[in-house]
């Protein structure tokens, strides 16, 4: 009798994926773990996996500590960031569809050219256009007039946000709204639909996948948003990565910057978790 052979650990599919799955642990699961274990370690050290303390929570979670209004910041211009992109890209959008049609994804990708330029290059560009003697400034004494005091305020770094995650929000928009059969807006509407119920009832629900990832995708982006900030709000208020920035660079305090990493990463992951259950994700995918 020929011996049987034996069933291989891993089928053709499993062994293809190897090289992916260890791309993803080596590049995202190994320093998740790395800044969890420097979490627990001992302030001001690097004994990372070798001690275990909470003296760093206890540390962010002292009533003394102020580092919540960093994490308020934060959350909050995030937040406003969406709402307004929101706003704005919904009307961008829908008229690159109804303009373009088929087209409008492709015509979308023009918004996102200046990504390829650096975003503190783009910033640093508006700085020239909005400070004192700079281009509006300029003009407008040229008008008889003077320009606003726009940098260096939380106004300022609300607006360098809004400027800089257009992009993220504004194609994946154009995305859902290209993906929505104009028959079915046409057919509500025939029915005795208004214009506002068909919107609310038919357009906004099909275009909702590609809204709901704009959303995600732009509120994870400007929660870890620190350029603008830095540059356009001058620092006048300070958001949660510049003080995680500061404990990994200036204090050297590799464990109280993990630990506020861990905090931040928990926070949004229950966000946007709170979120998606409030949703009725099968009727947005159009399951039922």
């Amino acid at each position: 009798m020929e011996a049987r052979s034996k069933p291989s650990l891993l089928t053709a599919g499993g062994r293809c994926s190897l090289p992916v799955l260890t791309l993803l642990l080596l590049g995202f699961v190994a320093p998740l773990v790395a800044v969890v274990a420097f979490s627990f370690a001992e302030p001001r050290s690097f004994a990372a996996f070798s001690s275990f303390t909470l003296a760093n929570y206890r540390e962010i979670f002292d009533p003394a500590n102020t580092v919540w209004m960093s994490f308020a910041w934060s959350l909050g211009l995030a937040g406003v960031t969406v709402a307004l992109l929101g706003a704005i890209t919904y009307p961008i959008a829908l008229g690159l569809v109804r303009v373009f049609g088929r087209w409008a994804p492709v015509i979308s990708i023009l918004f996102v050219f200046p990504l390829f330029i650096s975003e503190n290059v783009r910033l640093y560009g508006w700085v020239l256009f909005f400070i004192k003697n700079g281009v509006l400034d300029g003009t407008l004494r040229l008008l008889g007039g003077s320009g606003p005091e726009v940098l260096y305020t939380p106004a300022a770094t609300l607006f360098g946000m809004v400027y800089t995650y257009l992009p993220f929000m504004l194609f994946p928009t154009v995305l859902g709204l290209s993906l929505l059969p104009r028959d079915v807006v046409d057919a509500a509407r025939d029915l005795g639909a208004s214009r506002l119920q068909a919107w609310w009832e038919v357009e906004l629900p099909l275009a909702m996948p590609g809204i709901l990832i704009g959303t995600l995708l732009t509120f994870v982006l400007a929660v870890g948003a620190v350029a603008e900030s830095k540059i356009m709000g001058g620092q006048s208020l300070i958001v949660i990565t510049h003080d995680i920035e500061i404990a990994f660079t200036y204090s050297q305090n590799w464990p109280l910057g993990s630990a506020l990493a861990v905090l931040l990463t928990l926070i949004i992951g229950g966000l946007t978790l709170f979120a998606l259950s409030k949703l009725d994700l099968d009727r947005i995918l159009g399951r039922k």
